[in-house]
């Protein structure tokens, strides 16, 4: 079973820069980042597999760059110019895949939990 464990969140300006981290316990072929705001459901933004293939949904995609360092059981979400939409709760988890590949699903593996976030706030 995964478990996960987010940090690196903060409150920046418009154009600023966070990066986050996401500490992971067990194993997963694929894993990515979430986000949440009060007013909308959580989506994914940013996946990556085990052999480091990446995908992005569009809005954040020549912005942010997911990464793992599988020394250190580290995801990580570098996040650049910054803009007052990608205010949200973020979240790590396990994504459905197999070895080398992620599912093109944006959704979480059914079963594996939710960390407990990370929240971003980016001011205008």
């Amino acid at each position: 079973q995964v478990q996960l464990a987010e940090s690196g969140g903060g409150s920046v300006q418009s154009g600023g820069s966070l990066r986050l981290s996401c500490a992971v316990s067990g194993y997963s072929n694929c894993m990515g980042w979430f986000r949440q705001t009060p007013e909308s459901s959580r989506e994914g933004v940013a996946a990556i597999d085990s052999d480091g293939n990446t995908s992005y949904r569009e809005s954040v995609k020549g912005r942010f760059t997911i990464s793992q360092d599988n020394a250190k059981r580290t995801l990580y979400l570098q996040m650049n110019t910054l803009e007052p939409e990608d205010t949200a709760m973020y979240y790590c988890a396990s994504m459905p895949g197999r070895a080398g590949y992620c599912y093109p699903s944006w959704i979480r593996r059914p079963g594996s939990p939710w960390g407990q976030g990370t929240q971003v706030t980016v001011s205008s």
